[in-house]
C-alpha cells in the first residue's frame, strides 16, 4: 500500500497558470482574456515565453523539491534566480526520470548545437509523455533555447519576474484561500475512499491504474488547473525511452480544486454542466467517438484510425469531451493512455435535460 502525502504552494500555480494562458481552448478559457493577460508582459519577453511554452511543461518534480518557504511564486523565482543561467532551463525541463535518450540528446545538442532526427524523435516522444503535444514550431524553439543556454536562462527568470509583478502577485493572494481550504477538504475526504477512488474523484476522472503499485503518491492541489490534472513521476534512476517508471517511483497528482462558482475569467459566469455537456456532444465527431468508447476504452491512436481523423484533431475532441465531463481517462503503467465513456455523467446530463424540459419545473 503506498502512502499518501500532500504538498501545497503557490508555486505550483505561477507555472499552471502560464500553461493554461498559452493552452485557454485546452481548459475552457477564453482565448481572448487569456491573450490580454499575456499582453501585459514587454513584446520580447511574451515572445520568448510563447517559446518556452511550447515545450516547457510544468516542471512537478522542481517544485516539489523546494523547501517549504520557498514554495511561494517569489520563492521560486528566488531560487531560480540563484541557479547559474545556464542551469535555470535544464532544471525546469531534465527531471530525475528524463528517459537516458532524452537526457543525452539535449546534452549533445548543448554542446554541439545540432541533433540528428532520431534525437528530436526521442524528445517529441518524451514531450508527449508529459502531455505536450509538439507544435510545428516546437521542436525548433527547443533548439534555439538549448543553443545558448545562458542566455535563455537570463530571459527566462527575467520575463518571468515581469509574470509575476503585472499578473500573478495579484492573482497569488486571491486564490491562496482557496487552496488552504480544498487541501483540508481533501485530506478528509482521503480518511473515507481507498487510494484509486479518492485520485479519480479529486482529478474528476481520471483512473491511475499504477497508483496501488507506486511507492507513494503525493498530492497538491491547484487552482489553475481545473478541470483538468497534472501528474509525473518523481525519482528513481533514469530508465529508457520504452521501458515503464519502476514500481517504486513516486506518483505526483495536482488536482484542480476551483468550483463551478468560481472562473479565472472576471465578470463571466461559468455555463451550467447541462450546457457543457450539450454544448460538447453537438458536433458529429464527438457523438461518433462517444459511441465507439461505449464499446470499451480506446487510445487516441485508435481513435484516430476508426475516425480517419489526424491525433491531434482527436485529441482535441478529446479534451472537449474530456471538460464536459463525459469521458475519462486511463493512465496505464505503460503505453498510451486510453479513454472511455463515463456512463454516470452521460446519465446524469440525460436527467438534467428531461428536469430542465419538464413543464412542472418552468417557472
Amino acid at each position: 500500500m503506498p502512502s499518501l502525502l500532500w504538498d501545497e504552494g503557490t508555486a505550483y500555480d505561477l507555472f499552471v497558470s502560464l500553461n493554461v494562458l498559452h493552452r485557454p481552448v485546452t481548459f475552457g478559457v477564453r482565448p481572448s482574456w487569456a491573450a490580454g493577460v499575456r499582453s501585459r508582459l514587454p513584446a520580447s519577453q511574451r515572445d520568448f515565453i510563447e517559446k518556452i511554452q511550447s515545450f516547457l511543461p510544468v516542471p512537478l518534480s522542481w517544485l516539489y523539491l523546494l523547501p517549504a518557504e520557498a514554495k511561494n511564486a517569489a520563492g521560486a523565482l528566488n531560487t531560480l534566480a540563484q541557479l547559474p543561467a545556464a542551469e535555470r532551463l535544464t532544471s525546469l525541463l531534465i527531471t530525475p526520470t528524463t528517459p537516458i535518450e532524452a537526457t543525452v540528446a539535449l546534452h549533445q545538442l548543448a554542446l554541439c548545437q545540432t541533433w540528428s532526427s532520431a534525437e528530436q524523435e526521442v524528445l517529441r516522444t518524451v514531450l508527449l509523455r508529459r502531455g505536450i503535444f509538439p507544435r510545428p514550431n516546437t521542436m525548433k524553439n527547443l533548439c534555439e533555447a538549448w543553443n545558448d543556454l545562458s542566455a535563455a536562462g537570463e530571459q527566462l527568470l527575467q520575463a518571468l519576474n515581469t509574470y509575476y509583478q503585472v499578473f500573478f502577485k495579484e492573482e497569488e493572494e486571491r486564490i491562496r484561500p482557496f487552496l488552504q481550504a480544498s487541501m483540508k477538504e481533501a485530506q478528509n475526504l482521503a480518511t473515507k475512499l481507498p487510494l484509486t477512488q479518492l485520485l479519480e474523484e479529486l482529478s474528476h476522472g481520471v483512473r491511475f491504474e499504477q497508483a496501488e503499485s507506486t511507492s507513494r503518491v503525493i498530492l497538491v492541489p491547484s487552482y489553475w488547473s481545473s478541470p483538468l490534472v497534472f501528474y509525473d513521476h518523481l525519482s528513481g534512476e533514469a530508465s529508457a525511452l520504452n521501458q515503464p517508471p519502476a514500481s517504486h517511483t513516486p506518483l505526483m497528482m495536482l488536482f484542480g480544486i476551483r468550483s463551478d462558482s468560481h472562473d479565472l475569467t472576471p465578470g463571466e459566469t461559468l455555463p451550467q454542466d447541462l450546457v457543457d455537456a450539450m454544448k460538447a456532444i453537438a458536433v458529429p465527431t464527438r457523438l461518433r467517438i462517444l459511441r465507439y468508447l461505449s464499446g470499451s476504452p480506446l487510445t487516441p491512436s485508435e481513435l484516430s484510425k476508426r475516425l480517419r481523423l489526424r491525433p491531434p484533431t482527436v485529441i482535441h475532441h478529446l479534451n472537449e469531451l474530456r471538460l464536459a465531463g463525459l469521458v475519462e481517462i486511463r493512465v496505464p503503467a505503460d503505453g498510451e493512455r486510453a479513454y472511455q465513456l463515463r456512463r454516470d455523467a452521460l446519465m446524469d446530463t440525460l436527467s438534467l435535460l428531461t428536469e430542465f424540459l419538464t413543464p412542472e419545473n418552468i417557472s
